[in-house]
């Protein structure tokens, strides 16, 4: 990493403590935003991919190796893939995705869904997402998935669940890597209140959470309110897709009829907040809400662009609501159509935005606070891997100078 100071104050100044032995993840921030010029970063890949991240947001069909494709199309009988070669199929789910639409971005999910179909692909593929991110410096994910989507083959809903936890909880024995399964509803299916009742009885084996995705147009997230009043009484851990394909009713709807703890992606809120200059000026009474509840927002960065929720990375909503201090995270969403990886994201937020290494921790750790674990564990991680992390790195970028005796 190439870092230079032109000033020596820092902007941003973090504070967590231990209170008389109680282990606590409250933090303070100090906001002392020098003007940008005063502070010039550059990153290598290198170092982006050594800190450590956690991902709240990523599709499990929408990670699969292109050879892992391949072998499960061959070893299925599959044969609707457009080619058997993997780096002419990863081009192509990447051009089919990048074309600034919703609806053609999800088109290529009807060849990953049809080779995850057997119990053994399933488990399989989640096997390989923990191996990926722990390659990727991710130390805590949770991958979501609509299990309604793989019993083509005859499997039942339980049977999908169970290998994919399978996978996940090998992944954790042989990476070291903490996750969670989130379990999703589709917006156009009337099995939302069964998917609830799913995720609920998966609770205590790994399943932490209960989502709505598909597309939003249409397909409000209110004419689900049976199945996230069932969460709710159930004291159950909800996230919804909302404010992607559609406006900020759609996030509205998502917090105020069905109560969603976090939402995904989220990047409409932008309507809702006076922007002049490149600086917000207002707030409305949603945004307003969604900041001082710190309701955390699963931002994705390149797939928001590929799937024309933000016009460009430059024209993002993201730099707004960072510098108003909403509760932001960064994500990859699906990491095959869009070619990402959670150091990508990182580094486009570096490039855009001008992005710090205590930014980076500050995300990192809202993230963590953010997650569907219970506190014990989420301060765990914060307290003995992330913090101590970021100090590690810190010393290797910036070593401190001894003087000559």
């Amino acid at each position: 990493m190439t870092w230079s100071w032109k000033s020596e104050r820092r902007w941003t100044v973090r504070e967590s403590h231990r209170n008389a032995g109680v282990l606590s993840c409250n933090a303070q921030s100090v906001s002392l935003e020098p003007p940008k010029e005063d502070r010039i970063m550059k990153f290598d890949k290198e170092l982006l991919q050594s800190l450590p991240k956690v991902l709240l947001h990523e599709h499990l069909d929408g990670v699969l190796r292109p050879e892992t494709i391949i072998e499960l199309a061959r070893d299925t009988g599959y044969t609707g893939l457009p080619t058997a070669d993997a780096q002419t199929l990863a081009q192509w789910f990447y051009r089919g995705a990048n074309q600034g639409s919703l609806a053609k971005y999800l088109e290529g999910f009807a060849h990953t869904i049809a080779v995850m179909q057997t119990e053994q692909a399933l488990e399989r593929v989640a096997y390989e997402q923990a191996e990926d991110l722990s390659k990727d410096g991710v130390v805590y994910f949770e991958t979501r998935f609509a299990p309604v989507f793989h019993t083509k083959n005859g499997l039942s809903h339980q049977q999908v669940v169970s290998a994919v936890l399978k996978g996940l909880e090998r992944g954790r024995t042989d990476f070291g890597i903490s996750s969670g399964l989130i379990i999703c509803a589709m917006r156009n299916m009337d099995v939302s209140l069964e998917m609830a009742e799913l995720a609920v009885d998966f609770r205590a084996r790994g399943v932490v959470g209960f989502d709505l995705a598909g597309e939003e147009g249409g397909y409000p997230p209110k004419k689900h309110v049976d199945a996230f009043h069932y969460i709710q009484r159930e004291n159950f851990n909800i996230t919804i897709h909302a404010g992607e394909g559609y406006g900020k009713e759609s996030i509205w709807q998502a917090i105020q009829y069905c109560g969603a703890h976090r939402i995904g992606h989220g990047t409409r809120l932008i309507e809702d907040i006076a922007v002049v200059d490149g600086k917000a000026v207002k707030l409305g009474d949603l945004a307003q809400y969604v900041l001082d509840k710190r309701i955390p927002l699963e931002i994705c960065l390149i797939s928001n662009v590929h799937t024309g929720a933000a016009k460009s990375l430059a024209e993002h909503p993201f730099k707004i609501l960072f510098q108003e201090k909403f509760r932001v995270t960064l994500n990859t969403d699906n990491r095959l159509m869009s070619r990402t990886s959670m150091t990508q994201e990182f580094e486009a937020a570096a490039d855009t935005f001008g992005l710090t290494l205590d930014d980076f921790e500050k995300i990192t750790i809202n993230a963590m606070k953010s997650a569907f674990l219970p506190y014990k564990q989420r301060c765990d991680l914060i307290y003995s891997i992330i913090k101590p992390g970021y100090a590690q790195i810190r010393k290797t970028v910036n070593p401190p100078v001894h003087s000559r005796q």
